[in-house]
């Protein structure tokens, strides 16, 4: 009897020791890693977001954009003001939400642009010429070509690539993580996973300013 109480013992006391080695490991993860290290953190980031700024930025700043949307394009110089203010010490992230009639094809063209090494310059692009391109919120594509030789790309190339199926299946993923980020409107901003609950530029600059002060 007192034999399998031992073995009783032994078991219960092996498996407190794998919780707390389990909990230990997470713990460490959370520290090394801050945000990526939580378990839903690849619906905030997938393997093949774009993002820019340093890889050893504890500050996670996830963009949910949609290149036909006018507040996108406002946000866009203030988003840079901030990386600016802060450098190496914010990461920014873009993820799709094409919720204008035809935004999927601007979409398309940055993913082929990145193919390019061109991504962000064509972004800047695209926000900056956006009024030209668009006509009531509705994308109008044939009026996009001459802009995009701005930005050196080859334009032939770009448009064999816009029709991957790969490039489809990014936006539908991301589209998907919208809807479960429950992002209704854009752009859909969250901070280290926090979301941007009330919208604006000065809220917006205090959510980042209070995830530094956090992670730093």
């Amino acid at each position: 009897m007192k034999k399998q109480n031992i073995v009783l013992l032994s078991g219960v006391f092996l498996i407190f020791i794998f919780i707390a080695g389990v909990y230990v490991y997470k713990k460490h993860q959370a520290d090394r890693y801050g945000f990526l290290a939580q378990e839903n953190a690849s619906t905030f980031v997938r393997p093949y977001s774009q993002t820019l700024g340093s890889d050893d930025a504890k500050v996670y700043l996830i963009k949910f954009t949609d290149p036909a949307c006018e507040t996108c394009s406002a946000f866009h110089p203030f988003v840079k003001q901030l990386m600016d203010a802060h450098p190496d010490k914010i990461k920014l992230v873009i993820r799709y939400n094409p919720l204008h009639e035809g935004a999927d094809f601007p979409v398309k063209i940055l993913e082929a642009a990145q193919r390019q090494g061109k991504f962000w310059e064509t972004m800047d692009v695209l926000y900056g010429t956006q009024r030209h391109w668009t006509s009531h919120h509705v994308v109008q594509p044939q009026k996009m070509w001459r802009f995009l030789s701005m930005v050196g790309l080859d334009i032939e190339k770009l448009k064999e690539d816009m029709k991957d199926p790969e490039i489809e299946k990014i936006i539908q993923q991301d589209l998907a993580d919208a809807k479960t980020l429950n992002v209704r409107k854009t752009p859909g901003f969250f901070v280290n996973g926090k979301p941007l609950s009330d919208f604006g530029y000065n809220q917006l600059r205090d959510l980042i300013e209070s995830a530094i002060k956090e992670s730093y």
